[in-house]
């Protein structure tokens, strides 16, 4: 799994690039929770990112636990197939607000409440 961190406005932008699994979940967690220490909101873009399992939705979910604890949010974008298969399963889709690209989640951001 390879990551790439962008900043845009005041967004923090994470392109997720291959497979979030077991074997690099904890480690993307844990980088992710050095980001949130300078950066509130975060946009997933997940266009590239061919899989994902239990620990690395897990791993997501606590990355959104510590941005909403700390009065940021989290958007992702770009959901392929496969990995739309395991939200749709868990249900885990009800959490998180997702969007069909990159601009759309962007815009949201920006977007009156």
């Amino acid at each position: 799994m390879d990551y790439h961190y962008e900043t845009v406005d005041n967004v923090l932008k994470v392109s997720l690039d291959g497979r979030l699994v077991a074997a690099c979940s904890e480690e993307f967690k844990k980088e992710m929770f050095e980001r949130l220490k300078e950066a509130k909101n975060i946009l997933f873009d997940l266009s590239k990112m061919s899989h994902i399992d239990s620990s690395g939705l897990g791993a997501l979910v606590s990355i959104l636990q510590v941005v909403n604890a700390n009065g940021g949010v989290i958007k992702l974008a770009c959901i392929q197939s496969r990995p739309k298969i395991v939200f749709d399963i868990t249900k885990v889709y009800r959490v998180f607000d997702i969007y069909d690209t990159v601009e759309a989640a962007l815009a949201a951001f920006n977007a009156p409440a």
